[in-house]
């Protein structure tokens, strides 16, 4: 008999529990400790199980998290299937949120698995990007968060400023610059009481260390953009109006595998770009704010350049006011509509220099690699006729 093993797994920081069952039969409880010693005990006893069982397949699920996807890289070694699951896109009542254990979590998970695997319901996989581009992500990722760091800390020393009636006239053009920082050290401190002049020199020393990181974060982007696996589609994007290396990096690094996407609508709700709606009985036309799903620093870097080619680029600072249409309250979705077409440009213009091997995660799953072999141990067991709709079908619909 083929059967399959399933489990829905709750994971924490120090523990795991488990809801498995084989096939349609009751589901059981383990549980372990999440570390390395837990881990192995885990996985001897599932292939146990398995062998027991005869099964051919074993099948994880868990929710995404702030643990990662070592847990899945693991497995996967070990030759079990592993899905990690959107928690966004999990089903949740008011009840569930109310009467809210780990072996719930954990049967809720298994029975989302046993709906893909026996049925071919939709299951929300999170694509799981290679160890190659997760690394890539943090140094990418510690670049914006530099420049936010230093936005905050700039608004706080122009607050303080301002609280206290302090006008200053930057001896340069622009203000930031080493010289503005160092007027204001020479010139302004000395004068101020000796609390706020500490409190000045704090953020202004502070200020100058973001700086310093800022800097070789620059460097080290600048020798990433050169790496093979990015060069020409990073050299590509940066002819585009408004797109610089940390724009270019930013984009290629949180899509990934932009092999994945299969058109235009696809690359904007993975962006969060797309409106949400409202639609049910009559109102069948009633959208909303954008999603903001997806990565939120795709969206920020977005944005900025989204501006900069308005300011720089007469093709684009047409559509903006075209979109506008002269009307102020108009001029956000003007922006988010230049956003979504910058980053669709972005996605055919890096699509066209090719995807190197080194950005491709595991493939999205499909029913149809499971629903065959389930289907085959419930005949033998005298239930297949029990099964629900089609793998065609999605969830929600009806056959005929």
């Amino acid at each position: 008999m083929s059967n399959v093993i399933m489990i829905g797994c709750d994971l924490h920081d120090r523990n795991m529990l488990l809801r498995y069952a084989v096939g349609t039969a009751e589901p059981q409880q383990l549980a372990y400790d999440n570390d390395a010693a837990g881990r192995r005990r885990m996985i001897a006893r599932l292939k146990a199980i398995a062998e027991k069982n005869q099964a051919e397949k074993i099948i994880f699920a868990y929710e995404a998290s702030g643990l990662g996807h070592g847990l899945s890289d693991e497995l996967h070694q070990e030759g079990i299937e592993c899905f990690v699951l959107s928690p966004t896109h999990l089903p949740k009542t008011p009840k569930s949120a109310r009467l809210k254990t780990d072996a719930k979590d954990a049967q809720m998970l298994l029975e989302q698995l046993r709906g893909f695997v026996l049925a071919g319901n939709d299951l929300p996989v999170v694509w799981t990007p290679p160890q190659r581009l997760r690394d890539d992500r943090e140094l990418v990722r510690a670049r914006v968060d530099v420049a936010d760091e230093m936005t905050r800390v700039k608004l706080k020393i122009n607050t303080l400023l301002k609280l206290h009636q302090l006008k200053v006239v930057s001896p340069t053009k622009c203000k930031w610059t080493k010289a503005f920082v160092t007027w204001i050290r020479e010139k302004l401190i000395p004068d101020l009481d000796l609390c706020v002049a500490t409190k000045l020199k704090l953020l202004l020393d502070r200020f100058d260390m973001y700086r310093k990181e800022q800097g070789e974060l620059d460097k080290a982007l600048k020798k990433l953009s050169r790496e093979p696996r990015y060069k020409v589609a990073c050299n590509e994007l940066r002819k585009l109006p408004g797109v610089g290396q940390l724009v270019a990096l930013t984009f290629l690094t949180e899509m990934g595998d932009l092999e994945r996407f299969a058109n235009r609508r696809q690359i904007a709700a993975y962006m969060g770009l797309c409106p949400s709606s409202n639609e049910s009985g009559e109102k069948n036309d009633r959208k909303g704010r954008i999603t903001r799903q997806g990565p939120a620093r795709l969206r920020k870097v977005l944005c900025q350049a989204a501006w900069v080619s308005v300011n720089r680029s007469e093709e684009a600072a047409a559509d903006y006011h075209r979109i506008k249409q002269g009307q102020k309250h108009r001029s956000k979705k003007a922006l988010v509509a230049m956003m979504r077409k910058l980053g669709i440009k972005m996605w055919h213009r890096a699509l066209a220099c090719g995807v190197s091997s080194e950005l491709k995660g595991r493939d999205r799953p499909s029913s149809k690699d499971f629903v065959g072999l389930a289907q085959s141990g419930l005949a033998q067991s005298g239930l297949a006729q029990r099964t629900v709709s089609p793998p065609s079908l999605q969830l929600g619909q009806c056959a005929g």
